[in-house]
């Protein structure tokens, strides 16, 4: 028998969440889809890191922003532990402060970043002075951060509980065309169906999708404990990170930043090394990370990249740390912008992220795509 719903959604993480919710808030019957008994991809491996200070310029930023007060709702409706402290960028150079003093003096102004240039004693202020051996911190006030393996399982017991969203998990969708949907749960109808299926380019629609060359990225990361009681509260990033992030990266003082991690630390730029640290709710920290791409992420991981990240953990935070956890993050990547949404047949849909900032914008793209399909914008 053929089970009828408003809208079909193949993936429960972050992207397919927030399309289910974006239905559901709107009075839609909503049915989901998992292949695993949970969420196991990207919206789980990550640093939970919704940032606004990074976004580049333009749609981007507009998109952080309107997702971070949709992370504020999640908070109030879902419960999800939220922290709302924002983050800290540690200039740990003349080179990294120069870059921020640019972004901070211009860009910054100019699009309405909500960011304060720490120094001297008001970065002696920070942590009691846990972090006054850094030259400058660029505190991004509209940066949240979440624990990811609890908010995400916490955002789908909200959507089942309060907005009647069908859960199918352990459950592989098969097939897809117009207006139907054939997987191991059974065969489902809806007028409109939403593929969001993460670094997965193989299951489903898998013609359409080769055609944006999308690759893989694979990334190592840690969950280690601190030796002295930091109570760390914000997320924490370094300059390292103003060579990846496009709030930063194409300013004219980035190319000094990157010449001296190129001089300095040529490692760091081939293993796509770039500090990010969060703690989570217990006392612990979550770090990385490395990026490497691909077509296929390799399932083994180096021990030295590991060693290279503690070590600028330990250089970051002034303390030692002790590793409890080892896993690999992995996003989707390489596409032909930072995110696509593809309409391949009628009543059949795409959403595929290309870049690993999906907790930062996701929430408001799905937004803008389930009102574009229903003919609101």
């Amino acid at each position: 028998m053929t089970q009828h719903s408003d809208m079909l959604i193949v993936g429960a993480g972050i992207l397919g969440l927030s399309h289910a919710y974006a239905a559901a808030k709107r009075g839609l019957k909503v049915t989901v889809f998992e292949r695993s008994e949970t969420s196991l991809g990207a919206s789980v491996r990550n640093f939970g890191q919704a940032l606004v200070t990074g976004q580049p310029p333009g749609p981007m930023l507009e998109l952080a922003k309107a997702s971070r007060d949709i992370w504020g709702q999640w908070a109030q409706l879902a419960g999800l532990q939220l922290k709302r402290n924002g983050s800290y960028l540690f200039a740990r150079n003349e080179a990294e402060e120069t870059l921020l003093e640019a972004f901070c003096a211009g860009r910054a102004v100019e699009h309405g970043y909500r960011v304060d240039l720490l120094r001297g004693a008001a970065l002696r202020d920070v942590y009691r002075g846990q972090f006054s051996h850094h030259r400058a911190a660029l505190h991004g006030m509209d940066d949240q951060q979440l624990y990811s393996r609890e908010a995400i399982p916490a955002l789908i017991d909200y959507l089942r509980r309060e907005l009647g969203v069908a859960f199918h998990f352990s459950s592989l969708v098969r097939d897809i065309e117009p207006g139907r949907l054939h997987s191991t749960a059974g065969i489902f109808s809806a007028e409109q169906i939403i593929v969001c299926s993460g670094h997965d380019y193989q299951t489903l629609l898998a013609e359409p999708i080769a055609e944006l060359n999308p690759q893989i990225c694979r990334l190592q990361m840690l969950r280690a404990r601190p030796q002295i009681n930091l109570n760390l509260q914000h997320a924490l990033l370094t300059g390292l990170s103003c060579v990846h992030y496009g709030a930063f990266a194409d300013l004219p003082e980035a190319a000094a930043v990157q010449a001296q991690i190129l001089r300095d630390a040529p490692h760091l730029h081939e293993n796509g090394i770039h500090l990010l640290i969060s703690p989570t709710p217990y006392g612990e920290l979550i770090i990385g990370d490395s990026h490497h791409y691909g077509r296929d992420p390799s399932p083994f991981n180096t021990e030295q990249v590991d060693n290279w990240m503690i070590e600028l953990a330990e250089q970051t935070l002034g303390c030692k740390v002790q590793v409890v956890e080892r896993w690999q993050g992995v996003y989707g990547s390489r596409g032909p912008g930072p995110f696509s949404f593809l309409r391949p047949m009628p009543g059949v849909s795409v959403a595929l992220m290309h870049t690993g900032v999906g907790m930062s914008v996701g929430p408001a793209m799905a937004e803008r795509n389930v009102a574009t399909l229903l003919g609101e914008l």
